[in-house]
């Protein structure tokens, strides 16, 4: 499957905040957010007023690059979200966050999404006792995910929850002991990792 291959840094830049796409760097000092403002390019950038259109956009492309999604991607998981009952937005933003991928980040079992998205796609993630190497994979109520039981892939798991802190989730019942994660329920709106406005991304693919 595509994804993106340049310099994760700079797509913090043009959005003008931390997407945390590289783990540990984003919390240092010297994260490229914080010494440089302004929007990458060589022709220098004036501030002024965005468009609507302007807004839209750069809505809808936080989204897809917090989470690491290409067009393709993106517009299927829409397409996917407005089937759905309910809000379109909140729902799409609910998929996303339901990715294999970022269950693993999420619960700490890795430092960024596309250190989540190696290790399912190196088959070192299980669900429910089955190898998945997809990580666009959409987990369900009830599930379980564990890393893989090797000595290397749980070390360096547990490493990646002892250095985030523990983190938690309330949609999440993580087991330190054997590293498991259950998907106790849904992930709420207010849940969500990603702070967008779902709205603008809605009004923008459905121009």
């Amino acid at each position: 499957m595509a994804r993106y291959a340049g310099p994760k840094c700079k797509l913090c830049r043009r959005e003008g905040v931390k997407l945390f796409l590289k783990g540990a760097r984003c919390q240092m000092a010297k994260c490229p957010v914080e010494k440089r403002s302004r929007p990458p390019g060589m022709h220098g950038w004036r501030r002024r007023r965005p468009s609507p259109y302007a807004m839209r956009l750069r809505e809808a492309q936080k989204c897809k690059r917090f989470y690491g999604l290409l067009e393709k991607q993106f517009r299927r998981f829409f397409a996917i979200a407005i089937r759905e009952e309910g809000n379109t937005g909140e729902n799409l933003l609910v998929l996303l966050e339901r990715r294999l991928d970022n269950v693993v980040m999420v619960a700490g079992l890795a430092t960024s999404r596309a250190q989540a998205r190696q290790l399912v796609g190196h088959g070192h993630i299980e669900v429910n006792g089955h190898k998945v190497d997809i990580p666009s994979c959409l987990v369900k109520e009830g599930d379980v995910i564990r890393p893989e039981p090797k000595d290397n892939v749980l070390e360096i798991a547990r490493r990646n929850r002892e250095d985030q802190g523990h983190p938690e989730r309330g949609w999440l019942s993580i087991n330190d002991a054997d590293l498991t994660v259950q998907v106790t329920r849904m992930p709420l709106r207010e849940e969500v990792s990603v702070v967008v406005d779902e709205g603008l991304v809605v009004e923008f693919r459905s121009r």
